[in-house]
Formats: C-alpha cells, sequence, structure tokens
C-alpha cells in the first residue's frame, strides 16, 4: 500500500458505538496508532466507562462504590462523546449510525463494541416489582448494595453460574441467608462442566448457601408491590425479601437487524482480524467489532466461532481491531489470544484459561477439591484445550503454553501430580448447541436468524 493510502487510514471518520471497556481501549489504541481524524464514540449510558467486575464483588460487599469503578483513561482523545443515548440503526449504504435521538452520524469506518446486558427476569409485572434486581450496571450495583445493607431476611438468587454465585458469596459474607436456584444439576455447570460444578456444589452448600439445584423459579410472589417470595418448580416455596435474577447476558445486537451484517442474538461474526461478516458471509473492510458482543474464530478451538464474556478478551480484541483500522492489509494482526477468565467467591480465587466447554474429559492433576487447591484439566480428543484453578493461579501460564501448542492429554509428569490416582472422566459440559443462561464462554455454529435471499448471477 502507498504511503499515500496508508495516511489515508489515519484521518476521516471513525465511530465507536458502544462506551464501555472495549470502546475506550479501542478509542485509545486508535490514537496512539496515529489515527488523527474525527473520533465520536456512542454511549447507552449517561456516564464515563467504567469497570463491571468490581460490581459483584467488592460493590456488593461494601467495600466500595458503585460510582468509584471508573476507568482510568490511558491518554487524552481528543473526542466526542455522545453519551446517554442509544444507537438503534445502522445505514450501511449511506455509512451512518442512527442514534434515538435521531441524529445520523456519519463515518468512514465503524466499531461495534456493545456488548451485552443482564438478561431480565421474563414476566414484567414480577421483574418490576420492589425487590428484585439484576447486576450489569454501575446503578443495579448501587442499588442492590443497598438492599443488602437494609438487612433483608432471605436473598434469593436466581441462576448459579459466576454472577450469581458471586453474589450468594457476597451474601454469605455478610451474614445474611441465601437460596440459590440452579436448573441445572450444579453451579457454574454451564462455563465449566460437571465435575467443576459438583466440587462447587459442596463448597456453596458448606458455606451456608440453601442450593437448590435442578429446580426453576416458576413464580415470584408479592405484596403491594414488593417481593415476598418465591414459588419453584418443585412445588415448594421460599419467603424473600430481596431477588437476584443472574440469567446470564443478552447480547446488544437488536440495532442491528436491518443492516445486512452477521449479527443475531449470539453476536456479530467476524474474522480473525475483528472484520465484520455480512450476512452472505463475505468480510467488510470497513466494520470491525470487539468485546462481548464479538464472535470469532479461533484455530485452537477448530475455528468455531468464540464469543466471549471476559475482561482481558475486551481488552485484547480492542487493541486488535483498531490497530487493523487503520493499518493496511499486510500489517493487519489477527486476534488469537488464550481465553482467560477469573473469580473470586466464598474466599477462593478461581482462575481458568482456554475454553473448558470446548472438551471432553477432565482430571484434577494438581491438589484435591478437599484441600480446595486445585487445577482441573480439560482435554477434547486427546489435546489439552483448558485449565481451571483454585487458589493455585501459578499454573495458568504453564498450562496457557500446553493449551498453545497441543499438548496431549491427560497432562504428563511434572504439570501432574495424581494422575496415578486419578483417571480422566467425561467434562460433563453443556451440548455446545444450547446455549445456558450463564456462559462465560460460548462456541457458536451458523445460526441463521432470518430467512436469507440468494443472490446468482444472471445469465
Amino acid at each position: 500500500m502507498s504511503g499515500e493510502a496508508r495516511a489515508g487510514r489515519r484521518d476521516g471518520r471513525i465511530v465507536i458505538v458502544g462506551a464501555s471497556l472495549a470502546g475506550l481501549r479501542a478509542a485509545e489504541t486508535l490514537r496512539d496508532e496515529g489515527f488523527e481524524g474525527e473520533l465520536t464514540l456512542v454511549g447507552d449510558e449517561p456516564r464515563l466507562p467504567y469497570d463491571r467486575p468490581p460490581l459483584s464483588k467488592q460493590v456488593l460487599l461494601g467495600k466500595a462504590g458503585a460510582e468509584d469503578c471508573g476507568l482510568p483513561g490511558r491518554r487524552a482523545l481528543d473526542a466526542r462523546w455522545r453519551l446517554g443515548v442509544r444507537a438503534t440503526g445502522l445505514d450501511p449504504d449511506a455509512k451512518s449510525v442512527v442514534l434515538a435521538d435521531g441524529e445520523r452520524l456519519p463515518f468512514d469506518r465503524l466499531l461495534i463494541a456493545t456488548g451485552t446486558r443482564a438478561r431480565p427476569w421474563p414476566v414484567p409485572d414480577e421483574a418490576a416489582l420492589e425487590g428484585v434486581f439484576t447486576v450489569r450496571t454501575s446503578e443495579d450495583a448501587g442499588r442492590l448494595a443497598a438492599a443488602l445493607d437494609a438487612g433483608p431476611g432471605r436473598v434469593l438468587v436466581i441462576g448459579a453460574g459466576f454472577t450469581g454465585s458471586e453474589v450468594a458469596s457476597a451474601c454469605r459474607e455478610r451474614g445474611l441467608e441465601v437460596t440459590v436456584a440452579e436448573r441445572g444439576r450444579a453451579p457454574l455447570i454451564g462455563a465449566l462442566g460437571g465435575t467443576v460444578g459438583d466440587w462447587a456444589t459442596k463448597l456453596q452448600r458448606a458455606h451456608g448457601v440453601d442450593l437448590r439445584c435442578g429446580v426453576t423459579v416458576t413464580a415470584l410472589m408479592s405484596a403491594n408491590g414488593q417481593l415476598t417470595g418465591a414459588e419453584f418448580s418443585d412445588g415448594s416455596r421460599i419467603e424473600a425479601d430481596v431477588a437476584v435474577v443472574c440469567l446470564g447476558a443478552v447480547r446488544n445486537t437488536e440495532w442491528l437487524a436491518e443492516s445486512g451484517l452477521a449479527a443475531g442474538p449470539r453476536g456479530v461474526a467476524c474474522d480473525a482480524g475483528c472484520r465484520v461478516f455480512n450476512m452472505y458471509g463475505i468480510v467488510t473492510d470497513d466494520v470491525f467489532v470487539a468485546g462481548d458482543v464479538a464472535r470469532f474464530p479461533h484455530p485452537l478451538f477448530e475455528y468455531q466461532l468464540i464469543a466471549l464474556e471476559h475482561w482481558g478478551n475486551a481488552v485484547a480484541q480492542a487493541e486488535v481491531a483498531a490497530h487493523n483500522m487503520v493499518s493496511p492489509g499486510p500489517l493487519r494482526r489477527p486476534h488469537l489470544a488464550v481465553p482467560s477468565f477469573w473469580s473470586g467467591q466464598f474466599g477462593l480465587s478461581i482462575k481458568s484459561v482456554g475454553v473448558p466447554t470446548f472438551s471432553d474429559q477432565v482430571v484434577i492433576a494438581q491438589g484435591s477439591p478437599e484441600d480446595r487447591r486445585l487445577v482441573a484439566v480439560y482435554g477434547y480428543r486427546g489435546r489439552i484445550t483448558a485449565a481451571v484453578t483454585v487458589n493455585r493461579a501459578k499454573w495458568l501460564e504453564h498450562y496457557q503454553r500446553l493449551i498453545e501448542t497441543a499438548a496431549p492429554f491427560p497432562p504428563g509428569p511434572g504439570a501432574a501430580d495424581h494422575l496415578a490416582n486419578l483417571e480422566p472422566v467425561p467434562s460433563d459440559v453443556p451440548d455446545p448447541r444450547v446455549l445456558t443462561h450463564g456462559p462465560t464462554v460460548a462456541l457458536t455454529g451458523h445460526l441463521p436468524d432470518r430467512r436469507l435471499t440468494l443472490i446468482r448471477p444472471g445469465g
């Protein structure tokens, strides 16, 4: 590419829809990479970008205020911020983003970083009751923290994925009675499979959680607009003053419904360089995607499209997308980072690397569930694909190397210390074609969300 063409990618107009972690880091990277044009960030929340992981951890424990979780800026952006307004449409022919207030933002290149929102309780009247919460925004966390400060008699947590488990942990640390309802047979099973899920079951019950697996909440009960309890699918009932709905995330793609892009309930599909596919599978060169809303292929996982709800992935993918938005073809790079994730609950640090749901077997390679210090290693067709550590995070880098080099499963001597006694067992992960309510990683296949018009050459 000529110097003139290269310079042309460093000016013009770039619009970023999504003003959270991925959007902010992408904007900073664009400036770092020499973009000198007009930069606009659109966000549906009225406040500047903030950090979400502390909301279900420190904020709910009262150790930090919801307003104290702002993301520090790495540099001055010289950007226009359009906060508190939602993007409602994308006109690919006119190359403009349509906002809820009627404004149209023209662009030369667009980054989609709209992320996810909390899946609400499906019965609107019950979802609107006083005492019913979700945890996604800083406002959500602030309201819930205030409700927990008031000392409710019992908290009901609906869903035992990572967020639900962290909420339950915060409640128990506060000394509150908590009931957790999980439709699967164990907590965390949607993300880590049944073996680790069985261990999580014992962990929660040992900490006094009233854990009810294999059941669903069929109704939230109320009096005078205030939550009073819940009914379960097994016919039982409980009284509760607070209910926290932790049924996973909804990817914010509705505004792209008429855009002609490969966008649907599982996210926005793109290539490894973060360039978005259109609905016919043809890659675009002016529309990019990053963060929780993106679905991208990864060679370590058979090029299946992966959708991640991870802090580290949002940052890494945003930086790759921004680099590619201002770089000529030969200088573009792929987003191939190995997924990683962490959670703190019930006094333990749980960290993972790789994709545990991309597995058929698992083995406890180090430590033991009884000691609450362990490493669970996952394999698929004879190679290592993931590892989950509990209070043994120093081993993550080692297992990341094994994953990257397709090392054989089960791990050999030096990595494992109990293989003589423990044999691999089925990892008991959910069918990847069926999304559970709380995955942190979703392996996704083709998802036709509407009928396509086949285009054939004339003749």
